[in-house]
């Protein structure tokens, strides 16, 4: 198998290193993956974050440490144990499904890495259709307010929603970006406005509660968002958060779209009620901890409740940008995603 290289994934002579968000943008540092326990508290730890980007490490990890195991119980119990660490990414449990397909058969370490190769690429592939599809609906002079990361960090392509952005600039529109800074951890203002500086394209990092005011000033055309997870009808979870801007932009009559790869849909799962939402932990809320040490700006036992995400319903999306092309909300309700 030869090597495979994106920004935030790495496979190097049968090594797994992944760039480690949490130290952006002040550092750029590889971690060397040293094991599937390893693996699930770098997902946990979201130094490697966002659905297809964690879909496709913990892949090439099963990969990685499995080879050698002929122990198909124990190989097992090291695929459930990445499929558990996080609840919500729906394509972490659809790659490791699709490599436990094989692991009846024979050759299982050859067809394990075989799957694991072919998620990453092929998750280029969706970006890329994804944000041509994208780049169609944004005009010259757009002002486009996204929220969290979803670029090239999270992805082994050009992105989700922020890839959309980057083929606009591409094309040669005129665009301005609002960044929501995306409490508790920042990923807006930390990692969008990274990937934002190093594409040259201009941006202005807003708090998430500054929205609405820019929308009201007019200063907000589209609006383009991520998914961790999309039911079946159309409502989708994404970072928490998400779900307030889809009631602005509805109010506003500002166009809303979701962007995610088939691979994000979960069909089995009919409504967005039915998705489940990770809780974190206390701290993320109370302060912040970095190279820079513990910072807590709330009393030090506050209750806290910390959700993940939060789930945005189908009547407030304009249309769904998948790679298999735009559905509007009414395709949505009369059920296109069910026939992907």
């Amino acid at each position: 198998m030869r090597d495979l290289y994106s920004l935030a994934i790495r496979y190097i002579n049968g090594e797994l290193y992944l760039l480690d968000q949490q130290l952006l943008p002040q550092e750029e540092d590889l971690i060397l993956v040293k094991g599937v326990d390893h693996m699930v508290e770098i997902i946990q730890m979201l130094k490697i974050r966002g659905a297809p980007a964690i879909g496709i490490s913990a892949g090439l990890a099963l990969a990685r440490f499995s080879k050698g195991i002929e122990d198909r119980a124990r190989v097992r119990s090291m695929a459930l144990k990445l499929r558990e660490s996080r609840p919500t990414a729906i394509n972490l449990m659809v790659i490791i499904d699709r490599m436990l397909a094989h692991l009846q058969e024979d050759n299982f370490h050859q067809l394990f890495e075989e799957e694991a190769f072919k998620a990453f690429e092929e998750d280029i592939e969706l970006c890329d259709r994804m944000a041509e599809y994208g780049a169609d609906l944004v005009e010259d002079g757009d002002g486009i307010l996204t929220h969290c990361n979803t670029g090239r960090l999270v992805t082994a392509g050009v992105g989700t929603a922020l890839g959309v952005i980057f083929k606009a600039h591409e094309q040669g529109k005129k665009i301005h970006v609002y960044v929501d800074e995306t409490r508790p951890l920042l990923q807006g203002a930390r990692l969008t406005a990274w990937e934002l500086e190093q594409a040259g394209i201009p941006y202005s990092i807003i708090t998430d509660n500054m929205a609405a005011h820019m929308m009201k000033l007019g200063r907000i055309q589209k609006i383009f968002v991520g998914s961790d997870r999309v039911a079946v009808n159309g409502d989708f979870a994404n970072k928490i958060g998400t779900y307030s801007l889809s009631v602005l932009a509805r109010y506003h009559d500002i166009p809303f779209y979701p962007v995610a790869p088939y691979t994000t849909i979960d069909f089995e799962c009919e409504s967005g009620d039915a998705i489940p939402i990770e809780e974190r932990e206390a701290y993320e809320v109370r302060g912040a901890r970095g190279r820079f040490g513990d910072v807590c700006w709330a009393p030090a036992n506050a209750p806290v409740c910390n959700p993940a995400f939060d789930v945005s319903p189908v009547d407030n999306v304009t249309a769904f940008i998948c790679d298999k092309g735009i559905f509007s909300q009414d395709e949505l309700k009369q059920g296109a995603l069910k026939n992907l």
